[in-house]
């Protein structure tokens, strides 16, 4: 077994051990939440949908396969960070004042862009 596999499998919790932290310290429970494969790929396309994603359209426009997507909206759900209603997926309060801290990033990433000379895309 790997160094980190025996936490990939669960959900990180707060308080308990997760990849970078043997303690679990809320920070570092977020953050291998965020750093796994597609997560802040959903939170970032919830954030810019007009309305709830169904599961289709939220796997057409993140690009991902339904099982790898499948399993993140679980742990992004069992983290009070995206809920499932009748008109779909959608960012919970919690979600979304965790994109509005965030978003101060993608305006730094920008302007890095820029600097290097990279264009920017919509995205």
């Amino acid at each position: 077994m790997g160094r980190y596999e025996k936490y990939s499998m669960k959900f990180p919790q707060p308080g308990q051990p997760v990849r970078g932290s043997k303690t679990g310290h809320p920070t570092m429970a977020l953050l291998d939440l965020l750093g796994r494969r597609m997560s802040l790929r959903v939170l970032w396309e919830l954030a810019h949908a007009e309305q709830a994603l169904t599961f289709r359209e939220l796997q057409a426009v993140a690009e991902t396969n339904p099982s790898l997507l499948n399993t993140r909206l679980k742990e992004l759900r069992a983290a009070a960070i995206v809920v499932h209603h009748t008109g779909g997926y959608d960012l919970t309060e919690d979600g979304k004042a965790l994109v509005r801290l965030i978003m101060p990033l993608d305006e730094w990433a920008i302007a890095w862009g820029a600097r290097l000379g990279a264009t920017c895309s919509k995205e």
